[in-house]
C-alpha cells in the first residue's frame, strides 16, 4: 500500500505512455465485448482510472465522477430519499446544497431538518422513523466549523442511516471519512481535486454495495464527465499532496498573522487552538488543517474598500486554487440563502472567506496588511 503523495502521482493504467491516452469516443464497437463503453456509463478509460485513484486516496471500494459537485451531490441525496422520507443537514453547508434540498425537496414531499454543528451531539435525538439519511460538511463552508465524524458514523450505523460527508475543503489528503465510519464521500472537484480553476466536476467515493445503488440513478440523471476534463482532473491529481501541503502550511501562517492584527475582529481556522473544534479537527484531519480560512472586520463598513485595495489576492468566486482568492459569502456562494438564513449560520456582511494558494506567504501576508491600513 503506498502513501497518498504516491498514490496522487501513480495510475494503474498500464499502457505505454506514462500519461494516460484521451479517450473521447463516444461510439464504441459493441460485438464481441463484455461490456458496452459509452461515456454516460461512467465506464471509459478515463474515468475508471480516476475513479481508481480517488478510491485509494479516501480508502473507498468505488465511485463515480460527475459533471458538477453538485451533480454529484443531488445524485447520491436522491438515490437515497423519496417521497415520504427524511433527512438530517448539517445547518453549516454549502449554499448551493442548501439551496438544493430547500427548492426540490419540497417537490418530491421528502422532509428535512438543518442541526447546527454545534448540536450534532443530539443528532441521534432528531431521527425519526422515516430518518433515512445524515448529511454534514466538515470543515464546513465557509465558517470552518469541524464535526466529529467518528460521532456520525456511529449514529448512523446504529440507526440504519446512510452518512454522507462534503469533504471538499479537507481534501483525502487531509481527511478520510470512509475510514471514521462515514458511508459515502462527496466532493466538489471544481476545488482543490482540480486545484487551477479551470475544471468543473464532481465525485464520490463509497463501498460497492452503495455504489451499486447511486449508479442507476446516475445512469438516469446523466451527469457525467467528458474524457478532455478526464484527463486535465488526473493531472492536476498529480499534484494534489504537493498542492493542499502548501497551502496548509500557508494558511496557517495567515490564520496566525490575521489573529495578531488589531483591525481583524475574529478568524475562523480549525488550526488555532483558540477554534471550538481544534482538538476534533486534531484528532481526525492528518496533521494539518487545509488551505481556507475565513474572517471578520472589526469595521464591517470596511469590508468593500478592503477587497478593493489588494493588489495580490484575487476577489473571486471559488476556490481551491493555486491562487489565493477572496470572496463576501453573503453576496457569492451563499448568496441564494435569505438574510435571516445566513445569520442562522453566523454569516455576517463582514465575514470574507480566504482560499490561500501556494504563494509566498510573505507575500500574501503583507497584501492583507496593506490593504487593512
Amino acid at each position: 500500500m503506498f502513501s497518498r503523495e504516491t498514490a496522487c502521482v501513480h495510475s494503474q493504467q498500464q499502457d505505454q505512455g506514462v500519461n494516460t491516452p484521451i479517450y473521447t469516443s463516444t461510439a464504441n464497437r459493441y460485438i464481441g465485448y463484455d461490456e458496452i463503453l459509452y461515456p454516460r456509463n461512467y465506464n471509459t478509460g478515463n474515468q475508471k482510472l480516476i475513479v481508481d485513484k480517488l478510491c485509494r486516496l479516501e480508502e473507498g471500494e468505488a465511485g463515480l465522477l460527475f459533471s458538477s459537485g453538485t451533480a454529484a451531490i443531488s445524485t447520491v441525496l436522491f438515490s437515497f430519499l423519496k417521497a415520504g422520507d427524511h433527512a438530517l443537514f448539517s445547518k453549516e453547508i454549502y449554499g448551493g446544497t442548501a439551496k438544493l434540498i430547500l427548492e426540490e425537496f419540497p417537490k418530491y414531499n421528502i422532509a428535512f431538518d438543518f442541526i447546527s454543528n454545534a448540536d450534532m451531539g443530539e443528532v441521534a435525538s432528531r431521527i425519526r422513523e422515516n430518518t433515512k439519511v445524515i448529511y454534514t460538511e466538515t470543515p464546513s463552508n465557509p465558517l470552518l466549523s469541524v464535526v466529529d465524524l467518528e460521532a456520525v458514523g456511529r449514529v448512523a450505523k446504529k440507526h440504519n442511516l446512510i452518512s454522507i460527508v462534503d469533504n471538499t475543503f479537507a481534501t483525502p489528503i487531509i481527511q478520510n471519512p470512509i475510514s471514521l465510519g462515514i458511508d459515502i464521500v462527496v466532493h466538489s472537484g471544481t476545488k482543490y481535486l482540480g486545484g487551477h480553476h479551470d475544471l468543473c466536476f464532481g465525485a464520490l467515493v463509497t463501498s460497492q454495495k452503495l455504489n451499486d445503488i447511486i449508479y442507476q440513478s446516475a445512469l438516469n440523471f446523466g451527469g457525467s464527465l467528458n474524457g478532455l476534463d478526464c484527463y486535465l482532473i488526473e493531472r492536476s491529481l498529480k499534484t494534489l499532496a504537493l498542492r493542499v501541503e502548501k497551502q496548509s502550511d500557508n494558511a496557517m501562517k495567515m490564520a496566525r498573522a490575521l489573529q495578531e492584527n488589531p483591525a481583524i475582529e475574529k478568524v475562523y481556522y480549525p488550526g488555532l487552538e483558540t477554534h471550538p473544534n481544534h482538538a476534533v479537527a486534531a484528532s481526525q484531519m492528518n496533521g494539518s488543517f487545509g488551505g481556507m480560512l475565513s474572517f471578520e472586520l472589526k469595521n464591517a463598513g470596511q469590508t468593500e474598500t478592503f477587497l478593493s485595495r489588494l493588489q495580490l489576492i484575487i476577489p473571486a468566486l471559488s476556490l481551491g486554487g493555486v491562487e489565493t482568492t477572496i470572496c463576501q459569502p453573503s453576496t457569492s456562494s451563499h448568496a441564494s440563502l435569505t438574510e435571516e438564513e445566513r445569520l442562522e449560520q453566523g454569516i455576517t456582511g463582514s465575514l470574507l472567506r480566504l482560499s490561500v494558494g501556494i504563494e509566498d506567504v510573505t507575500d500574501l501576508i503583507r497584501d492583507t496588511e496593506q490593504a487593512i491600513s
